[in-house]
């Protein structure tokens, strides 16, 4: 019989790889930390005994958890207006810690997240698992509750559909920078026409304001349209923003003395903008995983909870 301390760090030990699949699936690190709660119930109640695979084991009972927390969370959002877009992780300083990362690895950026949010929980659960995990066929099938066929056919459609969707950005994040720098400049000066020349003609920009009054159009198309809502309100909030690293790439953050306001991911291809997501939403806003440089607000509010 395997003890309850063995199992203890065993999961601890999967712990870093366990949030990163369930933030894969989710798009929100306070969700996937609600699952891994929840797996870990499970994994008590079910013991570890005959189980060769541990890790491939933990990975299969945060599966489970996930997509009963995905297909609950559709059910949710189909009464939703507006955008729901992913739950960002902010960097400040050049460098990911750790457990970002795990966290960030396989270029899981804002857009990709926000292409999963549109596939089905059957379809995103099989594709996470299967391609970015490795995770087999016949032990993603009783997670979805099918067939091995099925499951396979599952994600290669929601591949299909990620493969249609601009989701890698231009691997130098020097030149990203440099894009939403002049974004930024240009949105802080209200400068119609040098915001055209750096978004993409098709650039998609999506809002996502929370629950309740919507602060800004839930979602605008075209580079003209885009340039007109980032000259009108960028001088108002400009003095707010800076520059910083949103799911591994260049972004904008805005902060007050009371807190985080706005993030802002971007992605650019081609030294173009082509995505935009803009996060306003507090109650969530509240909860976002920032890393600061060594000694920064975030490490002194980390203090003050303990």
């Amino acid at each position: 019989m395997r003890d309850l301390s063995w199992l203890t760090d065993e999961f601890e030990h999967h712990r870093p790889q366990l949030r990163a699949v369930a933030y894969r699936m989710l798009g929100s690190v306070t969700e996937a930390d609600d699952a891994l709660q929840d797996a870990w119930i499970r994994v008590n109640r079910t013991g570890s005994n005959d189980i060769d695979n541990v890790g491939g084991w933990l990975t299969t009972i945060v599966g489970r958890v996930c997509i009963d927390m995905l297909r609950s969370r559709k059910a949710r959002h189909e009464s939703l207006i507006g955008t729901w877009l992913p739950e960002p992780v902010v960097t400040i300083d050049e460098g990911l810690g750790p457990e970002q990362a795990t966290l960030l690895a396989e270029s899981v950026g804002m857009a990709m997240l926000v292409v999963l949010e549109s596939l089905e929980p059957d379809e995103r659960v099989a594709f996470v698992l299967h391609d970015m995990f490795a995770l087999p066929y016949d032990e993603i099938a009783p997670i979805v509750g099918r067939s091995s066929p099925a499951a396979r056919q599952l994600a290669s459609r929601a591949r299909r559909r990620i493969r249609g969707a601009a989701t890698a950005p231009d691997p130098d994040l020097t030149k990203q920078r440099q894009v939403v720098a002049a974004f930024l400049a240009a949105a802080r000066a209200g400068d119609f026409e040098s915001l055209l020349a750096v978004l993409d003609p098709d650039v998609v920009f999506r809002v996502d304001s929370g629950p309740g009054k919507q602060l800004a159009p839930p979602i605008l198309t075209g580079a003209a349209d885009v340039a007109r809502q980032a000259a009108a309100t960028g001088p108002r909030f400009a003095t707010l923003c800076e520059p910083c690293l949103v799911n591994g790439a260049a972004g904008i953050i805005a902060r007050t003395s009371h807190g985080v306001i706005a993030v802002v991911g971007m992605t650019v291809i081609a030294a173009r903008v082509v995505e935009i997501d803009l996060m306003l939403d507090s109650a969530r806003l509240a909860a976002v995983e920032i890393q600061e440089p060594t000694g920064g607000p975030a490490e002194e509010t980390s203090e003050r909870r303990s």
